[in-house]
């Protein structure tokens, strides 16, 4: 399951094969080095394990959806009020 996610992840570091490449050159020592790109791996792993709450679909307040009709009709009645002048 976790692997079918890291593939579907679009990560530049992860190949069409499903080769994950982690280049690591931050430091001098290869062990450090080696240990900060085995750290960034399990970082990547665990991106990939946490679930994201589905989102429950909500509905406006009648309060939101009355102010929302309220400023609509303001902006109409002063659009109304940019067009020509006729005198009556």
């Amino acid at each position: 399951m976790y692997k079918q996610r890291l593939l579907n992840l679009r990560d530049h570091r992860i190949s069409k094969d499903g080769v994950v490449v982690i280049k690591a050159g931050k430091f001098r020592t290869r062990e450090k080095n080696r240990t900060d790109a085995l750290r960034r791996l399990q970082e990547l792993v665990r991106s990939v394990t946490v679930t994201r709450k589905s989102r429950r679909p909500t509905t406006p307040t009648e309060s939101s959806r009355r102010r929302r009709l309220d400023r609509k009709t303001r902006r109409g009645r002063v659009k109304s009020l940019r067009g020509r002048v006729t005198e009556e």
